[in-house]
């Protein structure tokens, strides 16, 4: 009787799964990433493009959105430039005329017999000032020029820095039941 039920077993007619698909044992499939080709020199072609032409090694990175904000920038730089170098020629040339023994500028008072609307040692206080600021303009020009030339290098370089999704890094909250503080730091994953 045990013979016969394990024979019975046996003799079940199934049928053959059309859909089955046999793949080999020991196939292993590995995913493709996409890796650019390291461009060592991509760093410094877009600092040179920067420092040719602003803007332009924004554009050899791909950030066209910095190009108006450099040109905005630097526009303002030479904007006070030229404003201040303006006042700074009329303050010196208004100086000169007075030294000369002339009281017929544009800071003297129309009333000959009355003081000047703007002193002497006003002036010299006024071309101090407007040299300054103009000196001042210049150097924060020349550091917009820079921080232009120093974004397209480090973008560059950023571009080529390989960020995969199998790395995150979060902030993390973690209750500890010991004490019954809250204890906070990040939490570092790899996934292989």
């Amino acid at each position: 009787m045990v013979f016969s039920l394990m024979l019975s077993s046996l003799l079940v007619a199934q049928e053959e799964d059309t859909l089955l698909v046999e793949t080999a044992a020991d196939t292993i499939v590995k995913k493709d990433k996409d890796y650019k080709p390291y461009n060592a020199l991509a760093p410094a072609k877009a600092a040179f493009y920067s420092a040719i032409l602003p803007g332009l090694g924004q554009a050899y990175n791909g950030k066209y959105w910095k190009i108006p904000i450099a040109y905005a920038g630097l526009g303002a730089g030479i904007y006070f430039v030229i404003e201040n170098d303006k006042q700074l020629d009329r303050y010196r040339s208004a100086y000169k005329r007075r030294l000369a023994g002339f009281n017929d500028d544009e800071f003297s008072n129309p009333n000959p017999d009355g003081p000047p609307r703007v002193s002497t040692d006003g002036l010299i206080r006024a071309q101090k000032l407007f040299r300054r600021n103009k000196e001042l303009a210049l150097l924060v020009t020349a550091g917009i020029y820079a921080l232009n030339i120093i974004d397209a290098n480090v973008d560059a370089h950023l571009q080529q820095f390989n960020v995969s999704e199998d790395l995150s890094l979060r902030p993390g909250v973690n209750f500890d039941q010991f004490t019954g503080k809250t204890g906070y730091g990040l939490t570092l994953n790899f996934n292989f």
